[in-house]
């Protein structure tokens, strides 16, 4: 279905009997362009401190850099592979580098696949390249198709070397135990030890010094600067090998958060069985065209998005869904793209480019997460905007006032502020954010949990209430004809055919479900003229010179039709728990249709979780109030709320939202647009709806509800996780300047502990990405 398309919300009887026309390609603009305004406001904050010095690691977001935004057309992108990046700290010399080049619009970073995408106004890979060198770091051009796994990290040179200063750093802090700082043998070992090793944090320094950029590596080459100056050799040299060692190690942990994303990647094949004419061909998957035929042999896993055209096979969709349990499928039944082929060989036709398939965008999702500043990392920005600078500050106030008022001897407080320059730059706390929230949506994706982004999960954490829309959320969707009453000289079937005549062009579940029902007793439907919907109503239509309605109680008491016949049946119907739908000529009832819709039989235990969270549920529909009641008491649900109109939803849900805060709103992705839209929190059933995985927040890619408190556990873990990460951090950051300030502190101990808490939160953050519900 197009974006472009109307969708209707029902919301009569079991949702049906009104309209409300929402354009989704509306909706979209409407969203997106809410998006870019929040957007363009960080990027005019964030750029307001691009220059300053007091930007920690670069002061970056730890995810997309905006270097300037342009709305010129013909905008290109170049993908460049940058092993040195995998910090703000890099990024933010890139950013300052690539802003004196004219044509750049817009950088994108990717720590974890250590990739930079720079989209400019059609200028030469090489001119960026050059640009990237001149701040010492090199740059190699990708493809766009290009694998996008890093190699091993050569930051330092070779490793050999790297021993080498280690060695000689430690032989150094150990002959000057008994001899002195200054003994030409513990100098020689200390310039051997920074010649072997610390000369790349040194040249990154002056690197960023010559940049105007206050980053953790100038920091270091000033600490070490200044040891060196009182003539602390071996600390200065035992300094630098130690935060080269924590930065290979923190390159390490980082890359197994890439890997999980490259995991992922994997999972869809790299070519495709392609029909040419009365043969097949094997081609990339990236050159298929949306409508081609293709071939899925046994175990093979499907290339695109599809539905099969010939055969029938069992297919496990565990990398999409998180379903265990395989799935038969024959003709006309969807197919999604990494999902394994079982015994069967299909053929299938691609409804979706390989860039456009659920797969593609569950990628997309995870990749982009460290793009969109989550609440906490923006918080985490603006502090260490603050924090740098302050303790910049505070490290020469101490070097100045401690001896001036006779608190410290002046070399001692000297020492001391170097101390406080190396605990200045709070990189523990920068990385923790995006590492943390980067795993757990990796984790969340192969269990079918699609979550856009951070702000989604930390707003999922939050989450004190959920509403539920009825039709094809707590019920299955698969409704059908229970039974018809006949309210005037019509027998059933002249019921059935008039009222599915009137629903012949709807997509709606209860218009299937006339649908099947007339085609099943092989009904002649009459041609329906004139067809106008009403919302909260029906439809109203000309059948043969009759004009004909079918939709709520509501239509038939503002049609003056109601009557104690129309009640007996109604109060009939409703006792068993079903829905009706009225057919009416004018103001007389011709008949009423009993349908019925099956609950999910995971909605009890869903609901009975939510409420362990201390999540409160509620139920959201347009069907009568009696049907809502008897769906609630099989679910457990006692606040259930029927009968309402789409403005009612929305009205209810600001309800929810002054009484309980964060609200969720759990609905198929179409229908429910509007009320998706308005909850902080929106909620998708199920894969196969472009709508649901555009619109909403969440998507529940098997379209079962059992994953909604799963989701919502996650949410929950990856935060205490998070606040963990980021109390530890600053925690260690106290501790040291208690210490500086008491004069207890060395230099290796201060580098030991930053780069300790990095290494923690990283590592604490990977966690995440082995969680399973």
């Amino acid at each position: 279905m197009s974006e472009s398309t109307t969708h209707q919300q029902r919301c009569g009887c079991h949702g049906h009997g009104c309209t409300e026309t929402v354009s989704a390609h509306e909706h979209q603009q409407e969203h997106e362009a809410h998006h870019e305004h929040e957007h363009e406001h960080e990027h005019e904050h964030s750029h307001e401190h691009a220059h300053q010095a007091g930007a920690c690691c670069g002061g970056t977001d730890g995810g997309v850099l905006k270097a300037r935004l342009s709305d010129k057309a013909g905008a290109e992108s170049t993908r460049l592979r940058i092993q040195a990046m995998d910090c703000p700290t890099e990024a933010r010399l890139i950013e300052k580098a690539l802003a004196g080049v004219p044509g750049v619009t817009e950088l994108h970073f990717d720590f974890f696949e250590r990739v930079l995408t720079v989209e400019h106004e059609r200028l030469e890979s090489q001119r960026l390249i050059d640009a990237i060198a001149h701040v010492g770091m090199r740059a190699e051009p990708l493809s766009a198709g290009a694998a996008s796994e890093p190699a091993a990290s050569t930051r330092h040179g070779g490793q050999g070397w790297f021993a080498l200063s280690g060695v000689a750093a430690f032989t150094a802090e150990g002959v000057a135990w008994g001899m002195h700082d200054q003994h030409p043998l513990v100098v020689l070992l200390a310039v051997l030890s920074i010649a072997c090793g610390g000369l790349p944090t040194l040249k990154k320094g002056w690197i960023a010094l010559r940049s105007r950029v206050l980053n953790i590596h100038f920091l270091m080459a000033l600490a070490v600067s200044g040891a060196l100056l009182i003539g602390q050799w071996p600390e200065a040299a035992m300094v630098l090998f130690l935060f080269g060692l924590a930065e290979k190690l923190e390159a390490m942990s980082l890359s197994r958060v890439g890997r999980a994303v490259r995991e992922l990647m994997s999972l869809a094949p790299a070519t495709a069985w392609v029909r040419a004419g009365d043969d097949w061909r094997e081609v990339a998957v990236a050159e298929v065209a949306v409508g081609d035929k293709l071939r899925v042999r046994p175990g093979e896993r499907v290339p695109l998005d599809g539905d099969i055209v010939v055969g029938r096979s069992d297919f496990n969709e565990a990398p999409i869904t998180g379903e265990s349990l395989p799935r038969d499928k024959g003709e006309g039944e969807p197919v999604f793209a990494g999902s394994i082929n079982g015994q069967g060989m299909v053929e299938i036709v691609a409804r979706a480019p390989a860039d456009g398939s659920v797969l593609a965008r569950i990628i997309d999702s995870v990749r982009d997460a460290q793009a969109s500043k989550a609440p906490t990392q923006r918080f985490i920005d603006r502090f260490a905007r603050i924090y740098t600078p302050a303790v910049v500050l505070l490290a020469v106030a101490a070097a100045i006032l401690l001896p001036l008022f006779g608190l410290m001897p002046a070399r001692t407080a000297f020492y001391q502020s170097l101390v406080l320059l190396v605990i200045a730059c709070p990189c523990a706390m920068v990385i923790a954010t995006p590492v943390t929230l980067v795993s757990s949506l990796a984790a969340a994706a192969r269990h079918g949990l699609l979550i856009k982004g951070g702000e989604a999960l930390e707003t999922a954490a939050r989450v004190r209430a959920v509403a539920f829309d009825k039709t094809g959320t707590l019920t299955t969707g698969q409704t059908e004809v229970v039974r018809i009453l006949p309210l005037a000289e019509c027998d059933e079937v002249e019921v059935l055919r008039l009222a599915a005549a009137l629903d012949a062009h709807s997509t709606h579940p209860l218009a299937r479900a006339l649908l099947s029902a007339a085609g099943a007793r092989q009904l002649d439907l009459p041609p329906a003229e004139q067809l106008r919907e009403q919302a909260g109503l029906g439809v109203s239509g000309m059948i043969a010179g009759r004009q004909l309605s079918l939709g709520s109680q509501r239509m038939a008491r503002d049609a003056g039709a109601w009557g104690p016949a129309l009640q007996q049946s109604l109060d009939e119907i409703e006792l068993q728990g079903q829905a009706a739908l009225l057919l009416l000529e004018g103001s007389r009832a011709l008949g009423a249709i009993a349908v019925a819709d099956r609950v999910r039989p995971e909605a009890a235990a869903a609901v009975s979780r939510l409420a362990a969270l201390g999540v409160h549920a509620v139920i959201l529909s347009g069907d009568n109030q009696r049907v809502v009641d008897s769906l609630g008491r099989v679910t457990g649900i006692d606040d259930a709320q029927g009968a309402l109109l789409p403005e009612d939803k929305l009205t209810q849900i600001e309800r929810l939202q002054a009484r309980y805060g964060v609200v969720a709103m759990v609905g198929d992705g179409v229908n429910d647009a509007p009320a998706l839209a308005r909850a902080d929190l929106g909620v998708a059933m199920g894969a196969a709806s472009d709508t649901a995985l555009e619109t909403a927040s969440v998507a529940l890619m098997d379209d079962r509800l059992a994953k909604l408190p799963q989701m919502l556990s996650l949410a929950h873990r990856t935060m205490r996780v998070l606040r963990f990460n980021l109390g530890l951090a600053l925690a260690i950051k106290l501790v040291f300047f208690a210490l500086a300030l008491s004069g207890l502190a060395t230099l290796w101990m201060a580098v030991f502990a930053d780069v300790g808490a990095s290494l923690i939160v990283v590592g604490n953050g990977l966690r995440l990405a082995r969680h399973k519900p």
